[in-house]
Parts: structure tokens; sequence; C-alpha cells
């Protein structure tokens, strides 16, 4: 009955922190990714039991142990294998920025304020939001920037040229497998997105390991 009791406690544990991590936001598990936050405190509770708690033996330790790392390695190989899944468990970047706009609906959804967001703008060296074209929330809970072309060095001001369009790069493919909701967004079709692989001399879909979209430009493929 211990043995089903530490089975039961540690998947409940497991999807408890799970929920907790989802439910702060991603702004709250900043340079790790939800599992690897879930991972240190639950081996940290392990490692403090076998410790301090003199009713658990080393066997009941292991035991629990043994389980964690079984759903740790069954949910790292579900995300590998089934590609719908890794949104669900890994989460997916947030644009909180879009074209010099802040966008107020993605930034309630990521837990994430406007100190936040401007801590993590400072620390990509951006001290005004009125030098950002784009920002996105990685699902780790660090951003990436793309200043607008006049604040980018050296700026356009510098060389006294007009401001441009600042264009952000989008993957069409990833994995082998199409991003219809990019593609979408792009305002492009499966037809177009055949038409620039046959040009590569690329047959599949299932042939591109990464194929990135920029207004402007060619589609950039890389085949397996």
């Amino acid at each position: 009955m211990d043995y089903l009791r530490i089975l039961a406690e540690t998947i409940f544990g497991f999807g408890a922190l799970f929920v907790l991590t989802k439910v702060l936001g991603k702004s709250q598990i900043t340079q790790i990714t939800a599992f690897d936050f879930i991972a240190a405190m639950i081996l940290g509770e392990l490692v403090g039991n076998a410790l301090y708690d003199p009713e658990v033996g080393i066997v009941q330790i292991g035991y629990a142990v043994l389980v964690w790392g079984i759903l740790l390695y069954v949910t790292e190989m579900v995300t590998e294998k089934v590609k719908k899944s890794r949104s669900l468990l890994e989460g997916k970047p947030s644009i909180v920025i879009n074209k010099g706009k802040i966008l107020k609906q993605e930034m309630l959804k990521s837990k994430l304020d406007l100190n936040q967001l401007q801590h993590l703008l400072r620390s990509k060296e951006v001290f005004s939001i009125q030098d950002v074209e784009f920002a996105i929330l990685e699902t780790d809970g660090t951003i990436s920037v793309l200043k607008k072309s006049t604040a980018q060095t050296p700026t356009r001001q510098d060389l006294n040229l007009k401001p441009q369009t600042v264009p952000l790069p989008m993957a069409l493919i990833s994995d082998g497998e199409v991003l219809w909701d990019n593609l979408k967004e792009a305002g492009l079709n499966k037809q177009w997105l055949h038409d620039q692989l046959r040009r590569q001399n690329v047959t599949a879909f299932s042939d591109v390991f990464f194929a990135e979209y920029k207004e402007g430009e060619d589609l950039y493929v890389l085949p397996y």
C-alpha cells in the first residue's frame, strides 16, 4: 500500500506543480522551462525526505525517483513524437508587442504586467517601449526583442535614412510539419508554399526540417 500511495502522490504532485506553473505564468519561471521548474521542486523534496524523514526509507525514495524519472521521460517522448502536444506541454511563445503596439490581451494571458515587461526589455538594453517593433515572451519567461529600424545599431537616424517597416520572420515549417496558423497570419497559402519549395528542389513538406519566411525575401529552407 505504501508503494501505491507514493505512486499516487508523485503523479498528483507532478500534475499539481504543472498546473501551478501554468497559473503563475511564464514570467514567473525565468530562464527555466516549466518542466525544469517541476523537476527541481520534486527532486529537492525527495532529497529532503530522504535526509530528514526517518519514516521514509531509501527503497521508497528510490521508487519515487524512478516513477518521477519515468514521468519525465514519457513527457519528453510525447513532445518529441506527438508534435501537437508541444503547445500544451511546453507552451507557446506570445507576441506581447506587435508593430510597436502593446497587446494587452496577450500580456493578460501570460500573467505579465507593464512593470515586468519594462524590466524584461531593460534586460535586453531597451529602455523605451517606443523603440520596440516586436517583443516575444518565450516559453522560459525570457523576452526576445526586435527594435524599430530607427533604434537599431547603427541607427537609420544616424545615417539620415528614412524609417522602414521591420518585417517579423515567421517559421512556416518545423520538423516536417506546416505551421498553418503562421502561414495564414502571413497572408500566404498552401499553393504558395509548394511553389516556393519546388524552386529549391523540395517536393514534400516532410522533407523540410525548418522553413522561415521574411517579407520581401525568398523562403529560407533547411532540408533534413
